[in-house]
């Protein structure tokens, strides 16, 4: 508050915010700072949602909070176990609708109305058959004003992991790679360490810590020797699941080794009859690995079988890391929902460098996979383009 005289001191000293210029917060700047609250909960949650919430009264920010665990206290809770004075008549902004059943916590409705708030203003919708507007239903029958869809586009982009999940039953896939300007993933010898730089590669560690899953094929596997683990201490890491058909993964492998550490997947189509095969497969459960069948056509996994399980197994999201054939099938397969593209300022060239998605291809423009930009970030030199998958759309019409 440095510049704004003793009385703005004095205003922020007994809770009440501005913003530029001095001007009293509004409803969107309150509800902003439930979003930003929300974001904290990112990768902790699953298979919940993140949900923030902000309580105000006359003009002040009274509890605030988020949801930052599973099985943790709701936002709305945990932003009435903060308040600094009662909440009669107070408004609250949350960016999900409050919940009105018994889960791993009370209801939040009950809390709000016990609470005496006069006013809720409510994001998002909830899709869970358990919540979808019930919240609102009781708290407006009990006499609180309740006020709907405000900022709902912002408010809905915090959990497209979640309405997915709730909604279908499987994992909500983010497709990853890094290129070259010119869409290259490595050079014409296969070696692609590092195209893009430091920060870029951070985010990638952050972007693990978000989702439940990791996903990768055994050519990735048998070219790098990856981890796939999340290398900033305080994250989650994500259970990795290897895409392996015929069960080629090297038992020392550090996938293989690691397999005790980190819970791991090893999704296969072999036929289990074979000594050889079903030799493979004890040694790999020696390992620490759970191994799931599931053979589609051509001898190859079947993905969309795949995420059916791995939904039912409580894995409500997935990061794919996987190489031009992996990426290739899980978009022909339609089981991504979002693609992140790194691309560096960088140029490979020769025909035979890789592309990030490889497989046949399309005969015509109009046979593309669709994509619709939702935006871009920088990182040191690095671009990242954020992307959602479109869903029978005609590329040729826009």
């Amino acid at each position: 508050m440095i510049g704004y005289g003793k009385l703005s001191l004095q205003i922020f000293a007994a809770g009440i915010f501005y913003g530029k210029e001095g001007r009293k917060m509004t409803d969107r700047d309150y509800m902003s700072r439930a979003i930003a609250l929300a974001r904290k909960g990112e990768g902790r949650t699953n298979p919940n949602p993140i949900v923030g919430a902000v309580i105000v009264k006359n003009g002040r920010i009274i509890g605030k909070g988020y949801h930052a665990e599973y099985g943790g206290l709701h936002a709305e809770r945990k932003a009435i176990a903060s308040l600094t004075e009662p909440a009669d008549g107070a408004d609250m902004y949350v960016t999900l609708e409050p919940c009105a059943h018994y889960g791993k916590t009370p209801p939040c409705t009950e809390a709000i109305l016990a609470n005496g708030i006069a006013r809720v203003v409510i994001g998002s919708r909830d899709p869970n058959p358990l919540v979808s507007g019930r919240g609102a239903k009781i708290l407006r029958e009990a006499g609180v004003a309740v006020e709907e869809d405000f900022m709902k586009e912002e408010c809905d982009r915090l959990n497209g992991v979640f309405f997915h999940y709730i909604t279908e039953g499987t994992p909500y896939a983010v497709m990853k790679y890094a290129m070259t300007a010119d869409g290259r993933i490595a050079t014409k010898t296969g070696a692609s360490k590092w195209i893009t730089g430091d920060a870029a590669r951070q985010e990638v560690q952050r972007m693990r810590g978000r989702y439940t899953g990791i996903m990768a094929g055994i050519g990735t596997v048998l070219a790098d020797d990856p981890l796939l683990n999340v290398r900033i201490e305080g994250l989650r890491n994500p259970v990795r699941i290897i895409c392996d058909s015929r069960l080629r993964i090297p038992l020392a492998s550090k996938i293989c080794r690691t397999a005790g550490t980190y819970r791991t997947i090893i999704a296969h189509a072999a036929d289990g009859n074979a000594d050889i095969t079903a030799g493979k497969m004890r040694q790999l459960a020696d390992c620490g690995a759970e191994l799931i069948k599931v053979p589609g056509k051509d001898g190859k996994v079947d993905l969309r079988e795949l995420m059916k399980i791995l939904g039912g197994r409580g894995i409500d999201s997935v990061l794919i890391e996987g190489g031009g054939t992996l990426n290739a099938a899980a978009l022909e397969a339609g089981i991504v929902q979002e693609i992140k593209a790194f691309v560096a300022p960088k140029i490979f060239g020769g025909a035979g460098s890789r592309s990030p998605v490889e497989g046949e291809g399309v005969a015509r423009p109009q046979d593309a996979v669709c994509l619709r930009i939702d935006g871009t970030e920088m990182f040191d030199g690095d671009l990242l383009i954020s992307m959602q998958v479109r869903r029978k759309e005609n590329c040729s019409q826009e």
